[in-house]
């Protein structure tokens, strides 16, 4: 733990103009007002504020931040209030410190909607002072720090998924680099630790077979550099293990198969100089097509800039290059912190600064998020909506008058109508892309001009949902349809209730519900229907809470997940727009579609109804001129959250003892259920294997894959399509 005076050392070696007596002040009443409290690892309360207000002084934030980071906690866990601290310490720390606080003691009805709740104040206060959210990023950073210390497994989980979903993509969205990567990975490392260690092994084995052949690459860079009067500061930098694991699960690749483990930085002086960079290694090395990346002319929306390549080295190895300033690399690791400097006779965050490293305003971002809570709607579609809007992979498109627009990967033409305004998405009723007339599931690419054809009235038809990726289209979108499809989802709650209750031999009609009205804070019988239509409570929750001591067995429960079926029964499963009464759906076992699949429906000429299938599917491309068989299709939320689908995977194994148990484990403890397994093609050393495995989703299926590819039996994993 900091001392008192080692703490002012730090704050007064980067401000020397810093108010020492209120840093004393500050560090004094937050030892006091803590005084005996403990943490979970038996250390005094007061060593976290002040190891917070310490990494803080690692980003060189002013005074102000540093005294809330002191006083962080004291309005929640002490007796003291906003008008004690402000009479103490001012109105400005006053703010910034009941922005910070933790908002434990709502008195809400789950955990679910606490977080919610939570988020939702976090953003309002956040929107204000990019402060407030570095002093909380240290303070989630302090406790994931020490998380081990906590005993419950189930409350570790819940705060390292909650850093995962929440707070590393808000660090990314202001460009704090290290701290996104630290809570990246020390939340990895309680989530799924062995897929950690498998990677970390694997890395091991990679530094000893080319930790030499790093250091000759950034010598070689470094040396046709100052051939060619361009001087650089070149280095090497290994993929972080989480990073790793997010593109196992993005990418249908094994291991070894990944061209960025080893990535180069190259750090030159001007703008100008990593141009001249770029050429030198274009014409020393030839460059892989569609792996150049030009973020400093357009940055990302986080204020991110440099250029990024990749090249094939001799021997045939593949080298991605960052190519950037100093002041460029110091905004990509301390982001929004790196504009924190002394000026005039002040100091503090330097908007003009920042302006002139050719960025802009960090709470743009955290703005949008602003803009999805006006638009109203529940707890829990809040978080879905806000996690969106914080993933950074992105697209630039322009408007026909050149104004650039900032769209997240994968986005389509209504996310892009609803980024220019609410009224232009509401009123959409076709676009062109490029001049030309495009259907609205068409992906925008990178230079896209995008014109959105309005309508007069606003008409949002309820499949406008499964055309969208962005949280600000989608919430608009939800506003419109919330109240129609309430009755629905009441509909399917009730209907899941009493089928678990005559799975557990008793009659939903004999008893009073009001012992789950009770326990779930609700205030009708249609609220309890509605809460457990959309999946925010368990229909053996419900049978629990109105039979005290019955619990469900796992027959019964599983008898609340469906199996995903076609049929006409399939409406539960899939909405979407020209899907007429009593149409027969039925779900492609080319490439069998989960929840979470971007889905279309393909109108069959011979009668058989409706086929689902995923959007990349290979067998659209026979329908490519048949627009009028296209049906725009999404997953209801009983399909999302309260059903399972069987989804197909194949894997080239090593042949070995041992392996095949290996892939059924790693499956099992993935939380898959195996329901076929064929084996084929197999060689001396490798073979094939279909697997056929229930899954919840396709994130769930994601998940699956990734920890497959993460061993080093397994050569690659794909999912089968056609």
């Amino acid at each position: 733990m900091l001392r008192q005076f080692e703490l002012i050392e730090k704050v007064r070696s980067y401000d020397p103009t810093a108010d020492e007596a209120l840093l004393n002040r500050a560090y004094v009443y937050a030892m006091r007002m803590h005084g005996a409290q403990k943490r979970a690892s038996g250390d005094p309360y007061f060593a976290h504020p002040i190891e917070v207000a310490g990494i803080l002084t690692d980003y060189r934030l002013d005074t102000a931040s540093i005294v809330t980071a002191l006083l962080h906690d004291v309005i929640e866990d002490t007796p003291v209030t906003r008008h004690e601290i402000e009479e103490l310490f001012g109105s400005e720390i006053a703010e910034l410190v009941e922005g910070v606080t933790k908002l434990s003691k709502l008195e809400l009805s789950s955990e679910h909607l606490r977080q919610a709740e939570n988020l939702r104040k976090f953003i309002l206060a956040i929107s204000k002072d990019v402060r407030v959210l570095m002093v909380k990023l240290a303070d989630r950073l302090h406790n994931m720090r020490t998380l081990q210390h906590i005993k419950s497994p189930a409350k570790r989980e819940r705060i390292a998924r909650e850093t995962l979903d929440i707070y590393a993509p808000l660090a990314r969205s202001i460009g704090v680099h290290r701290i996104c990567t630290e809570l990246e990975e020390l939340a990895f490392a309680h989530l799924n630790p062995v897929a950690r260690d498998a990677i970390y092994r694997r890395l091991d084995t990679l530094r000893h077979e080319q930790g030499g052949a790093v250091s000759l690459v950034s010598q070689e860079i470094a040396s046709r550099l100052e051939a060619a009067n361009v001087p650089a500061r070149v280095f090497g930098r290994e993929k972080h293990p989480y990073s790793i694991w997010r593109k196992l699960q993005r990418k249908s690749i094994g291991f070894s198969q990944l061209s960025d483990i080893y990535a180069f930085r190259v750090i030159l002086d001007t703008e100008d100089d990593c141009y001249r960079a770029l050429g030198v290694i274009h014409r020393a090395w030839p460059s892989v097509p569609e792996r150049f990346k030009d973020f400093i002319s357009t940055p990302k929306r986080n204020n991110y800039r440099s250029l990024h390549t990749t090249v094939v080295a001799p021997k045939g190895m593949r080298i991605e290059m960052q190519i950037r300033t100093e002041a460029m690399d110091l905004v990509a690791e301390e982001g929004v912190a790196a504009h924190w400097r002394y000026k005039d006779t002040s100091y503090g965050f330097d908007a003009e600064h920042q302006k002139a490293a050719g960025g802009r305003d960090p709470l743009v971002n955290l703005r949008h998020l602003v803009q999805v809570l006006e638009h109203g709607g529940d707890a829990e579609e809040l978080v879905e909506h806000a996690k969106l809007e914080m993933f950074l992979d992105q697209v630039f498109v322009f408007t026909p008058k050149g104004q650039l627009i900032s769209l997240p990967r994968g986005a389509m033409p209504l996310d892009f109508a609803y980024g220019v305004h609410t009224d232009i998405g509401d009123t959409c009723i076709g676009v062109k892309i490029n001049g030309e007339i495009k259907p609205l599931r068409t992906s925008l690419q990178n230079g896209d001009v995008v014109e959105v054809i309005r309508g007069g009235k606003p008409v949002v038809p309820p499949d406008w949902r499964s055309l969208t990726v962005t949280g600000r289209a989608r919430s608009a979108i939800r506003r419109h349809i919330r109240q129609t499809e309430k009755e629905e989802f009441t509909r399917l709650g009730r209907a899941t209730i009493d089928q678990i209750f005559e799975a557990a031999e008793k009659k939903r009609k004999d008893v009073s519900l009001r012992p789950a009205l009770d326990r779930f804070a609700l205030a009708t019988e249609e609220d309890l229907f509605h809460a457990v239509g959309r999946g925010r409570v368990s229909p053996p929750q419900v049978l629990e809470a109105v039979f005290p001591g019955l619990k469900a067995s796992e027959r019964e429960a599983a008898t609340a997940r469906r199996q995903i079926e076609g049929g006409k029964a399939a409406k539960l499963y899939v909405r979407g727009g020209g899907l007429t009464p009593g149409v027969s759906i039925h779900f492609g076992e080319c490439c069998s579609p989960v929840p979470g699949d971007r889905i279309v429906g393909i109108l069959e000429s011979d009668g058989r109804g409706l086929t689902v299938h995923t959007i990349d599917c290979e067998r659209l491309e026979a329908f490519e001129d048949r627009e009028e068989l296209w049906r725009d299709l999404q997953w209801t939320p009983e399909a999302e959250r309260n059903s399972i689908a069987r989804a197909k995977l194949v894997a080239t194994i090593r042949n070995a003892p041992g392996v095949l148990g290996q892939v059924c484990t790693i499956i099992g403890e993935a939380g898959g259920n195996i329901v076929g397994l064929r084996m084929h093609h197999r060689q001396s050393d490798f073979f094939d294997a279909d697997i056929d495995v229930d899954v919840n989703d396709a994130k769930h299926l994601t998940h699956i894959a990734a920890a497959l590819r993460a061993n080093p039996s397994v050569e690659t994993v794909e999912r089968a399509k056609n």
